[in-house]
């Protein structure tokens, strides 16, 4: 296989499918906690139908990465903005008397020396018991959060999940799976890239890698370049050279009948530049398919602003412009390798595939489209 991986950057806040009208029975409820690189975020949600209403939902920028790039270690500062930001969705869990959960930390607390003695103070100062997943669980996470988003004529699907601390691409081909049935397949990879005998047609996983760069720590490494333009053509040409062992990465693709599916605060930005926004709106975002072209067109028009134009921009802001250049080399890498009329955006993630994860293997998602 090939490199490792962290996790997710948001430009916006992501409230998803939408909220349940009632209070719920807590039998019903399921909690999916995700910690990585730059965010902690959580989402309390019941089933309803083959998908989710959520009932509460928080998210917030911790920078749990900060300075991990340079020491290999959690900084005691970011440990305390995390556990603060914790406290938050314990207190939530407790009021909604949730019982079924998976809280997971990702990249940084994969690579940190110190983020065994940090779970265990998580679990001192919260009661929280954090579980580090591995890279390929991670992958698989994010790609049946965006099942409902495969599209029935789709025979080769890529799903990119760019984190703060790493990139998670899929390759699977669905070629000889009924058109009907493709969206189903990808949800039935919950239980692993490669599932034991099953009487359904399978998605198959052709190739997966991590790759340890994600906005975080792709910018950190290109800190140092000062010209705006050159650091971005750098970090893309880098990106690039770390696919080099992806099975898929020396095949020419043809665009009919081919879907990339990218999720992450990048694509979500990316896209909502493109329609304009004036405010974010995911009913606009999520599910929207856009071209390499498209795509081309926007992270030129980020150049031309440079940092002070990012800074001022509403769908950017001062936070994330540094992000979303390091954000957009990746998604340019991609979309040379891989050329597509055909890139939805996920405004999806981690905890969306934990939820739908626990909720298949529990057997409380009806058998239907999504």
């Amino acid at each position: 296989m090939a490199p490792k991986r962290p996790e997710g950057a948001g430009a916006f806040p992501k409230p998803v499918e939408s909220p349940a009208p009632n209070l719920p029975d807590p039998s019903q409820l399921y909690a999916a906690l995700d910690l990585g690189t730059n965010s902690c975020r959580m989402l309390i949600a019941q089933p309803k139908g083959s998908q989710f209403h959520v009932v509460d939902s928080f998210s917030k920028s911790v920078q749990l990465g900060a300075g991990l790039e340079r020491t290999g270690r959690l900084s005691r500062a970011s440990m305390g903005r995390t556990v603060q930001a914790l406290r938050i969705c314990q207190q939530k869990l407790k009021r909604h008397n949730v019982k079924r959960m998976r809280l997971v930390a990702t990249e940084a607390c994969r690579r940190a020396k110190n983020a065994r003695d940090f779970i265990r103070t998580v679990q001192r100062e919260t009661g929280l018991e954090l579980e580090i997943i591995k890279p390929e669980e991670e992958a698989r996470l994010a790609v049946i959060s965006c099942a409902p988003l495969v599209s029935t004529k789709t025979e080769q699907l890529l799903v990119v999940d760019i984190g703060g601390g790493s990139t998670e691409l899929v390759w699977i081909d669905l070629s000889s799976v009924p058109k009907r049935d493709r969206p189903r397949a990808i949800m039935r990879l919950h239980s692993g890239f490669h599932p034991t005998e099953s009487p359904f047609p399978a998605a198959k996983v052709v190739d997966w890698i991590s790759v340890p760069l994600g906005v975080a720590t792709l910018r950190d490494q290109f800190r140092d370049v000062e010209d705006d333009a050159a650091r971005f053509a750098l970090m893309s040409w880098f990106f690039e050279e770390n696919l080099a062992e992806f099975a898929p990465y020396k095949d020419e693709q043809t665009r009919e009948g081919f879907q990339i599916v990218g999720t992450s605060g990048t694509v979500t930005t990316v896209a909502a530049s493109h329609l304009g926004l004036k405010r974010y709106d995911r009913t606009k975002v999520d599910g929207l398919r856009m071209t390499s072209d498209q795509i081309d067109q926007v992270i030129r028009t980020y150049l031309r602003m440079g940092p002070g134009g990012r800074r001022r921009d509403p769908r950017i802001g001062q936070d994330r412009q540094a992000l979303i250049m390091s954000g957009s080399a990746i998604l340019q890498a991609l979309l040379r390798c891989w050329p597509t009329d055909r890139l939805s955006v996920a405004d999806r993630g981690l905890r969306e595939g934990l939820l739908y994860a626990q909720m298949s293997a529990d057997g409380v998602l009806e058998d239907g489209p999504f």
